[in-house]
Parts: structure tokens; sequence; C-alpha cells
């Protein structure tokens, strides 16, 4: 099985690259944009075909390692 994990700040902390980015859409003249966040997607692939096995699993992993739990939140997307 694969699962897809998106990891984002929380709400409230600043995303420093997300402004960067934002004031440089801004700059080349893409006046629509209204903000910008950045964040990371992790693909893992599990050795099992046990569906909340695997949602038990890489939750675990979120909480325990990929994401920093107390500036980030994370969702898990996809588990196929």
């Amino acid at each position: 099985m694969t699962a897809i994990v998106n990891i984002f700040l929380k709400q409230g902390v600043l995303d420093a690259q997300g402004k960067a980015v934002f004031h440089a859409l801004k700059s080349l003249h893409f006046d629509t944009i209204q903000d910008v966040k950045i964040g990371k997607r992790i693909i893992v692939d599990l050795d099992t075909q046990d569906y909340n096995q695997a949602k038990e699993d890489v939750t675990k992993m979120c909480e325990e390692l990929l994401a920093n739990t107390v500036i980030e939140d994370y969702a898990i997307e996809n588990i196929k």
C-alpha cells in the first residue's frame, strides 16, 4: 500500500517561504494571488494490504517523526 501525507504549518505560524514566494509572484504581476503556503508531501510505501493497519502506522509515523506537531499539521490524503 502507498500513503500520501501532506504536512503544512499550523494556522498562525509564520510561513517565511510562503511569504517570499507570494511577494515574488506579486512582483511578477500575478495580481490575483491572495496567499501562498509551502508544505511537504511525503509518499510512504507500506508492506501491508490492511487499510486500518496502514492508517494506524502512518498516523504514528506522523506523530513521532514526519511532522513537528508543535507547529505543523498533517493530513493523510490517500492510502491505496
